[in-house]
């Protein structure tokens, strides 16, 4: 029971901010340790209520200064996260404790609430306290509406709602199980193989593709772009770079995100339309934006180009088997009728048309508790025709035989798929599965 109108003290509060710091739900995340600890000495000092996200992005967070709230929702995502761990704390770990920390919605300042004692004393006497003649005198007797004591009717009443506390999380399943079934468009083969990310309390961030162009100051509005380049450092070293600067009488050039392609916004659009019911959290962010950070603490799909993924992956805990390039998939290790590349073959002018390879590769984080899946491929219609696939309750049901087939019955874990996609006026027309392969942790 919260006391009312109790103001808590400061040595109290420093308390439990130290005893939710130790406990399992924060000792493995040090952002959210670190943004804990800054929000309680803002509202110790009184200067929460006059936060910004840019100020907790520099200051709670240690984002870079070039931090834009209008393009990143970082703090928004770990403000919800922080507040969903003290609510796991609270009903785990720190359901005893005296003190109650809370982060309420649209607010960045912590409030804090004393638990009232329980005075057992008063609910159930000790065997001390009776003496050899009031044991004596205590004979069975039968219970009657009459002579149900205020004990026995609060026994009964704590009886009844520990039962309704057990009752009301199954139910609660049960009716989010129904929900899943009865949504229109989602299939038991859906369910399966979103398994791991509408089941996770993560939230859930969409990476979107925002290639790199290179902008001439000299003439604002006027891009290029190689798409094997996605480094600025990368461009300053190329030789067709050089090549065309001299062309252009050497101009002054800088590195430009501005634009994503349609493609990227379709898949999210897509995406968003089937998970957005499950998860709690559910966000985008630039590719460029995306920090290893943020890929150990969120539930992350990333849509866009191979190399622009796969760069940014190297380390994780599992190793590709199938190897993105600019022109295709390599397969280094081939089975029995298998060819160890497939070729993209396309043209871009006047039409874009042709067939690509999509990859789809589904990977843990780099702690290994999370979930990280994307879709990529050297044209938009190829990953857009991937995503449509896996959103698709036809097409899942495919995918899910032929992964369970390979997986010996079960699901795997980790995985990655090829699909073939044709496309003309780079929509993709049809979309065809070719292999997939299994993922093991590297040992």
């Amino acid at each position: 029971m919260l006391a009312e109108d109790k103001v808590v003290s400061g040595d109290l509060i420093q308390d439990q901010i130290q005893r939710i710091l130790r406990s399992d739900e924060f000792r493995t995340s040090e952002s959210l340790r670190r943004l804990l600890i800054y929000l309680a000495e803002k509202s110790a000092s009184g200067e929460a209520d006059q936060l910004k996200e840019y100020v907790i992005a520099i200051d709670g967070l240690g984002k870079p200064s070039s931090y834009d709230p209008q393009h990143s929702s970082a703090v928004r995502i770990q403000i919800g996260r922080l507040r969903q761990k003290l609510s796991e704390y609270y009903r785990d770990q720190g359901k005893d404790d005296l003190v109650v920390v809370e982060l309420p919605k649209g607010r960045f300042r912590l409030t804090y609430q004393q638990r009232r004692p329980i005075e057992e004393d008063s609910l159930i006497p000790h065997a001390a306290s009776l003496n050899g003649e009031d044991l004596a005198s205590i004979h069975p007797q039968p219970i009657t509406p009459e002579k149900v004591s205020k004990r026995q009717f609060l026994g009964l009443f704590i009886a009844i709602a520990l039962l309704l506390a057990i009752a009301i999380p199954f139910r609660s399943v049960w009716m989010h199980s129904r929900e899943l079934a009865s949504q229109p468009g989602w299939t038991a083969e859906l369910e399966t193989l979103w398994a791991p990310f509408i089941s996770s309390r993560r939230p859930l961030l969409v990476s979107i593709e925002d290639p790199l162009f290179v902008e001439l100051r000299s003439s604002p509005g006027t891009y290029y772009r190689d798409r094997s380049l996605n480094q600025w450092g990368e461009v300053e070293k190329s030789k067709p770079i050089q090549i065309l600067g001299k062309a252009l009488n050497n101009p002054d050039i800088q590195p430009s995100r501005y634009y994503t392609a349609f493609g990227e916004v379709e898949a999210s659009f897509l995406l968003g339309r089937l998970l957005g019911p499950h998860v709690q959290l559910f966000s985008l962010s630039k590719s460029s934006q995306l920090t290893w950070q943020q890929l150990a603490d969120n539930d992350v799909l990333f849509v866009g180009v191979q190399n622009l993924f796969f760069d940014q992956v190297q380390g994780l805990p599992i190793e590709p088997q199938l190897i993105p390039e600019l022109e295709g998939i390599r397969n280094p290790r081939p089975a029995a009728g298998e060819p160890a590349f497939f070729a993209d073959q396309y043209v871009t002018a006047p039409t874009e048309q042709g067939v690509v390879y999509a990859l789809v590769t589904h990977l843990p984080g780099p702690g290994g508790s999370n979930q990280v899946e994307s879709f990529t491929s050297n044209r938009s219609a190829g990953y857009v025709g991937a995503v449509q696939w896996f959103t698709s309750p036809e097409s899942a049901k495919v995918l899910v035989q032929k992964l369970t087939a390979s997986g010996n019955g079960h699901m795997p874990s980790y995985y990655q798929v090829l699909l073939k996609v044709r496309f003309k006026d780079d929509v993709p027309t049809e979309t065809t599965y070719v292999l997939s392969r299994e993922l093991a942790k590297r040992p």
